[in-house]
């Protein structure tokens, strides 16, 4: 599995170097997307709007966005990629140029999995949850994938009386941490989501998510893993989705300071999301693109060269469609922060009681179509 640096993002600036780092580096966001949505699915309440389509189909759309800007995929095992049809993937990826960035152990789905996977209390589902991960992350080594996913969907609880929740979070972070010493190397980015389809969900926050990283990385035993961890690699790291997050009632840009603080921002899944409210996987921008600028602001202070997840759930308009109106989201508003004045910013907010007012009258110049039609705004002086 190939070992991205992602120590630099953690490197600390003063004011006047973060100015500097921010006008040096450009934000160039390279895409990847699920193949889960390529296909068409219902849900409770409605029937699918489209027909299913196998696995060859949705990689033969893939195909089709390549030139767009489309330069890898995310699937899971072993319902969408397994040993019974690795060669089609590889092929595909060899005939096309998008690479598989991950596979990411189904752990949610199956009937079996009905009171938690890595968290359940029964030894043998148990230790299914524990061989499945392992098999995904073999799966991740041959495919050269940059990380595995992980999604704790189904463990957590509803009623939460009785429980031993500290046993319950334990029981996952060994189990994650069993895993990955069976195939050393391996680097997992965690996803948190607060609930759905449970009532709360393990490491449900940003936060959470980052104590189980620091939780299993504790428990990492491999001689491998062990001397990585040493030379300042993080094994255990995220991979935030802003629906997610929103869910959560969290605010974009603090939350993915963390991971990125640490160095452990291994990918991101974007889409847009009301806050609160059920898991939704709109296109990009389509709800707060403020936040979605501010985000990218902080991915930009802490040199962010990752992919870009397309999460969403295109159930009214074609996936090729959604999948170019997200590229296209995420294209424009990085070119819009990569224009700005970063050296005003920054100055900004390390002197706000000297500048009261002057970055929102800047970003409202900045998201003008016609900003010659507003009022100069003067240089700030100090």
């Amino acid at each position: 599995m190939p070992r991205h640096d992602l120590r630099p993002q953690s490197i600390p600036r003063t004011p006047e170097e973060t100015a500097r780092h921010l006008a040096a580096f450009e934000l160039a966001p390279a895409f990847s997307a699920g193949i889960w949505y390529f296909g068409s699915a219902g849900s409770r309440f409605h029937a699918p709007y489209g027909r299913p389509r196998s696995i060859e189909e949705r990689l033969d759309v893939a195909a089709s966005l390549a030139g767009y800007g489309l330069s890898a995929l995310e699937a899971h095992y072993p319902n969408e990629i397994s040993e019974e049809n690795v060669d089609v993937w590889k092929s595909f990826s060899r005939d096309t140029g998008v690479r598989i960035l991950t596979v990411v152990p189904l752990l949610f789905f199956d009937p079996q999995f009905e009171w938690g996977s890595l968290s359940n209390p029964d030894p043998e589902v148990r230790r299914a949850a524990i061989d499945r991960t392992a098999a995904a992350f073999r799966m991740n080594r041959e495919l050269e994938t940059d990380f595995a996913v992980v999604w704790p969907g189904i463990d957590g609880y509803e009623n939460p009386f009785g429980i031993d929740f500290a046993a319950m979070r334990a029981r996952f972070a060994a189990g994650l941490a069993e895993a990955m010493d069976a195939v050393p190397g391996t680097r997992v980015a965690f996803e948190p989501k607060p609930y759905e389809p449970r009532g709360r969900i393990l490491f449900g926050s940003t936060a959470e998510g980052m104590l189980l990283c620091h939780e299993v990385e504790r428990r990492l035993a491999h001689p491998v893993n062990t001397a990585l961890l040493r030379e300042g690699h993080a094994l255990c790291c995220m991979n935030p989705e802003i629906g997610h997050v929103l869910m959560g009632y969290e605010d974009l840009p603090y939350a993915y300071s963390w991971p990125l603080s640490e160095g452990r921002l291994a990918h991101l899944h974007v889409n847009s999301q009301p806050l609160g409210n059920y898991d939704q996987d709109l296109n990009v921008g389509v709800v707060s693109p403020e936040q979605l600028e501010a985000l990218l602001y902080v991915l930009k202070m802490h040199a962010y060269t990752g992919y870009f997840g397309i999460d969403i759930n295109p159930e009214r308009m074609p996936v090729e469609t959604a999948i170019r109106i997200n590229i296209d989201a995420v294209r424009a508003a990085s070119d819009r922060i990569n224009a700005l004045d970063h050296d005003s910013i920054i100055n900004a907010v390390t002197h706000p009681g000297k500048a009261r007012g002057w970055l929102e009258s800047y970003l409202i110049r900045a998201r003008a179509s016609r900003p010659e039609r507003l009022p100069a705004l003067p240089p700030l002086t100090f």
